[in-house]
């Protein structure tokens, strides 16, 4: 495991999860997993909301396109823009895991957390597209999620998540 300094009155997180999804593959309000991301509600601990069938048919009438899933070759490439983005700008990555409909992944910057993300999903599509994987659809949805990690015990559940949590197959450490 991960080991670092615990301060209860750390200035910046030591880390972040930062999680993101291809595009049309998860919706508010559906049966799985979702928070509140108005109304202040979007805080580690918040309850989920509640599964709504009315309000999910209106998130699924957004659609513009059709759902994206990624491939074997696909997160391949998107694991490589990840890696290399954290490489460029000096971040320090603990783990990384690109699934079908998602990526999942924990690092250092000395950066906002949405502003790390927007850097992964744009180098990615630039990524994809150089590939000749993508041409102009949608590939990411709107946002993501993005948690502060404040203790060393909070990172390494998260790389725990990261790279055990998700499935049968083991990606490789970082």
């Amino acid at each position: 495991m991960v080991h670092y300094l615990d301060w209860d009155d750390n200035e910046r997180p030591i880390a972040y999860l930062i999680t993101f999804r291809t595009y049309g593959t998860w919706l508010h309000w559906d049966d799985r997993f979702s928070v509140d991301r108005h109304n202040g509600k979007n805080v580690y601990g918040s309850p989920a909301i509640e599964p709504n069938k009315k309000l999910n048919r209106i998130m699924e009438a957004k659609i513009t396109g059709d759902a994206f899933l990624l491939d074997a070759d696909g997160r391949k490439v998107v694991d490589k823009a990840i890696r290399e983005v954290c490489r460029i700008r000096e971040y320090s990555l603990f783990a990384v895991n690109v699934r079908s409909n998602h990526a999942h992944s924990v690092v250092s910057a000395a950066a906002k957390p949405n502003a790390v993300m927007n850097a992964f999903k744009s180098n990615a599509t630039r990524e994809l597209r150089k590939a000749g994987l993508v041409a102009d659809e949608k590939i990411w949805s709107r946002g993501g999620s993005t948690r502060y990690l404040w203790k060393s015990v909070h990172v390494d559940r998260a790389v725990d998540y990261v790279l055990y949590g998700q499935g049968d197959d083991f990606p490789e450490l970082v």
